[in-house]
């Protein structure tokens, strides 16, 4: 039996195999990718030009192979067409093209020619960016004023003489009368347009474009065109366009890499394979939402490149990444080489030369190697990023999935581990993130019945920072800095170092920064008049005041900007006071509620109302009414207009779903005994998924989707490979951002998880497990570094909770890993020199940031 269940066992350490074989599987991918096509088309331009496949059946999202496709609007196109010409020149297909593009670019302007009886005319319009956008009717693409216009004889029109774009398109009307000569002459014509463009001394636009001849539905051409347009024939002119454009390569190993065009000149071929049967009545002209992708695709191959290079990176089709600055580049270097030399330098300093050691230096090595990885995926093209799409299959499937991981690994306590007690929070962490990142990956923002549910699990959160902390300063009274430091640290320590690495704006990672402002809030209302905090009057009055004075704060915007311009002026940091309010408002009041929670909670077990003979019947009742209250809410949920009305409510009754909740999964003592170890597990690193999401999971700073394996539709196996990976590295950072925060801080962090490794939990002797809240460790260190068990504390509250165990205190202890730093030396810088450095430093960055894009 035995040798039976070491057969089937697995290996303790699986998991490290697991993501180390699919990090190498990826890396592989990547440099295969590279050597095969990423060398000939750095830039997804070709890419854009000829792979792809439509992600929705509504023709909404086309996905171009291994790149992210920007939907333009018109303000988008104001940096590369304001004040430039665009030029379209061809037959009715080009025209219609021709006024989806003018209306992308100034809705205003007509999609469609005013009135057929001038249909096979010329216009011209100029937008409110003063573009001039022009269009030709030349569907043989044979007259003097087209070959004048390729040869690059430009009228002088006041504007740039180059055309930013121009866009040729002929073919059907040679098929359509063969009077004309038929494909001979259309041969012989698109041989002299080549010519005449290669033999330019200068482009007669910035893009030349040459649309394919675009695909007929034989099916539903009427009689007349039948008889003389044929598929064959398209497809011939296609092959023959693409052979000139593109001519192969005689390379013996041109398996390698993409014939790079002779030709100045694109070739969207793509447009056909967007074509839908089902989507043109005359078998000639399609839907107005395929041409409008057409259009997309031309604004997209002009204009990424053109773009500001700054976040977020959503349009990597035919785009550059920037370059790092010098002062960008010596941050992320440094981040990522000092784990390894401070290893280096300790290895060459042990006279046994052993390794064994080397654990201690994990945190930094782990820390700044993920930095580097976060860097390579989202700031480089060495893996591709596609668009996000929603599918609701696909996400009831991943919460099923989840839903079944987290029910078959539950355990159950031997005894009632108590209210709100770790385990149980880290489950409702864990599963709320599942729910989180599933939501971000599928794109379902848009989706209001989703969104709703997403805000409230977003306000749990912060109900649980209230919670949390309060509970912490009622039980302690511990206000000394040592605890901001450790807080602020562990909160802000990843989202910083991001912030600085990826070139992106603090407040875009909005959850660090919202849980860093509430703490401080709930920090100042418990501190002002801490020694009358057991008098509960004085004590909700002084809740009820800081609610008060923050609302009529944020309510007064003239306040935060004045706040926002002085970090300007100052500190040279540029954040949005819209966007922040937005962010603050939405969730006003809901971090006091679980401060109320919390007291109330003490209240309870202090007066020890638990032991009443009427507790059973209020129990009954409050889950009756929490059941009540949650199916009202779905039902209210559902029926808003949009998620905008949704929003409008959501501060005065979130906190309704949230107590429901918390009530439900606390009546019963099996409930509270019980726990799901895969939910718990994503629990202690959520704020870790929650950061490195942007980057490593997603891709583009949320916009799109990392894609490791390439091809779109490998995307289900992508998915499962880039989730390991996550996960893995989402759980290591967590690991040794705790670890430094230790560091910087100089004491054991007491406030939020560093990691489960090596924690051993204790349990009170009173009979009842220790509660807790997800902001506790388990362990406290005597001077002399022995782990000690937690002394009871007052028999008036038999149940021992995570602040009584954190109310015995710490002693400081540094972490040895770090002596090499210090060489031995008798001085150690404090906690609040170390800050006030780091702060100084921030600031000189700051400023020596904005020079540089200044220059």
């Amino acid at each position: 039996m035995s040798s039976s269940k070491r057969l089937f066992s697995l290996n303790p350490s699986w998991h490290h195999y697991l993501a180390l074989s699919t990090g190498a599987l990826a890396i592989l991918a990547g440099i295969s990718h590279y050597i095969i096509s990423g060398r000939a088309d750095p830039l997804h331009c070709n890419s854009l030009l000829t792979r792809g496949t439509w992600l929705d059946e509504n023709h909404r999202n086309w996905q171009p192979e291994g790149c992210m496709l920007h939907t333009y609007q018109s303000k988008d196109t104001t940096p590369c067409l304001a004040s430039r010409r665009v030029i379209f020149i061809g037959d009715s297909v080009t025209r219609s093209l021709y006024f989806h593009f003018m209306h992308i670019v100034d809705p205003k302007l007509p999609s469609a020619p005013p009135d057929d009886d001038h249909k096979h005319s010329n216009y011209s319009y100029i937008s409110e960016s003063v573009a001039t956008l022009d269009f030709f009717w030349d569907p043989f693409l044979n007259t003097s004023a087209t070959l004048s216009l390729v040869q690059g004889h430009l009228p002088a029109l006041g504007v740039d003489d180059r055309p930013a774009m121009l866009v040729l398109g002929s073919g059907l009307w040679y098929l359509r009368y063969a009077t004309t000569g038929g494909l001979p002459a259309w041969e012989a014509n698109t041989e002299s347009l080549l010519e005449s463009v290669s033999a330019a001394q200068e482009k007669p636009a910035d893009e030349v474009v040459i649309l394919p001849v675009e695909d007929i539905v034989s099916s539903k051409l009427s009689p007349d065109r039948a008889e003389t347009m044929h598929s064959s024939d398209v497809d011939a002119m296609n092959s023959d366009l693409h052979h000139r454009i593109n001519p192969p390569s005689p390379a013996i190993y041109s398996i390698f890499s993409s014939s790079p065009a002779t030709l100045p000149v694109s070739l969207p071929l793509v447009f056909n394979k967007m074509l839908d049967d089902a989507s043109t009545q005359d078998g000639l002209h399609f839907s107005d939402d395929i041409v409008k992708a057409h259009a997309n695709i031309l604004l997209n191959l002009r204009c990424n490149n053109v773009w500001p290079k700054t976040s977020p990176f959503d349009k990597t089709c035919c785009r550059a990444y920037p370059s790092p600055s010098f002062l960008q580049l010596a941050i992320i270097v440094a981040i990522v080489v000092y784990g390894p030399i401070m290893w280096y330098l300790a290895y060459t300093r042990n006279q046994t030369k052993s390794i064994s050691f080397a654990g201690e230096y994990w945190p930094a090595v782990i820390f700044g190697l993920s930095i580097g990885l976060i860097f390579i995926a989202d700031r480089t093209g060495f893996w591709l990023k596609e668009q996000k799409q929603f599918n609701p299959w696909t996400f009831g499937f991943l919460v099923l999935c989840s839903l079944a991981a987290g029910l078959t690994t539950v355990k159950r306590a031997d005894k009632d581990m108590g209210f709100l007690n770790r385990d149980q929070t880290d489950e409702w962490k864990g599963w709320m993130q599942v729910a989180i990142l599933i939501y971000h990956y599928l794109g379902a923002s848009k989706i209001s019945g989703i969104y709703n549910p997403i805000r409230v699990l977003v306000a749990a959160y912060l109900f649980m920072t209230g919670y949390g902390h309060t509970t912490f300063y009622i039980k302690k009274a511990d206000f000394g800095f040592l605890r901001i430091a450790q807080v602020l640290v562990r909160l802000n320590l990843l989202t910083v170092v991001l912030v600085y690495t990826m070139d992106v704006n603090y407040l875009s990672y909005y959850f660090s920064p919202l849980v860093s402002m509430w703490y401080l809030i709930v920090y100042a209302t418990m501190a002002i008049g801490s020694h009358y905090n057991d008098r509960m009057p004085f004590l909700l009055s002084k809740i009820a005041i800081s609610m008060g004075m923050l609302t009529w704060f944020m309510t007064e915007t003239w306040m935060l900007d004045a706040v926002f311009a002085f970090l300007e002026q100052v500190f040279n940091i540029h954040w949005s006071a819209r966007e922040w309010s937005f962010r603050v408002t939405l969730d006003l009041w809901i971090v006091y509620f679980g401060m109320v929670l919390a007291i109330a909670t003490i209240k309870i077990q202090a007066y020890r109302l638990t032991d009443h003979h009427l507790w059973p019947i209020a129990v009954k009742a409050a889950v009756g009414t929490s059941i009540f209250i949650l199916l009202w809410f779905f039902a209210f949920e559902l029926m808003q207009e949009s998620k905008f009305t949704y929003n409008a409510w959501h501060r005065y009754i979130s906190f309704l779903p949230i107590v429901a909740f918390i009530t439900l999964r606390n009546a019963s003592p099996s409930l509270r005994s019980c726990s799901s170890r895969a939910f718990a597990f994503i629990g202690r690193c959520s704020l870790e998924t929650f950061i490195i999401q942007y980057h490593l999971w997603l891709a583009g700073d949320t916009k799109g989707v990392l894609v490791l394996l390439p091809g779109t539709r490998w995307r289900p196996i992508n998915f499962v490979i880039s989730t390991i990976i996550f996960i893995y590295i989402s759980d290591h950072v967590s690991y040794a951002t705790g670890e430094l925060t230790t560091w910087i801080c100089g004491n054991k962090e007491t406030s939020l998880p560093t990691s489960t490794r090596n924690v051993t939990r204790h349990t009170a002797s009173s009979g009842s497990s220790a509660e807790s809240v997800p902001l506790a460790t388990d362990v406290h260190t005597s001077k002399d570094g022995d782990s000690r068990p937690i002394k009871l504390d007052s028999p008036v509250r038999p149940t021992r909770r995570w602040v009584d165990r954190l109310a015995d205190g710490t002693s400081p202890q540094r972490s040895p890993g770090y002596k090499v730093w210090y060489k031995g030396s008798g001085w150690r810088p404090g906690v609040k020199t170390k800050l006030a450095v780091w702060m100084g430093v921030m600031w000189l960055v700051n400023t020596l940031w904005t020079v540089a894009e200044s220059t």
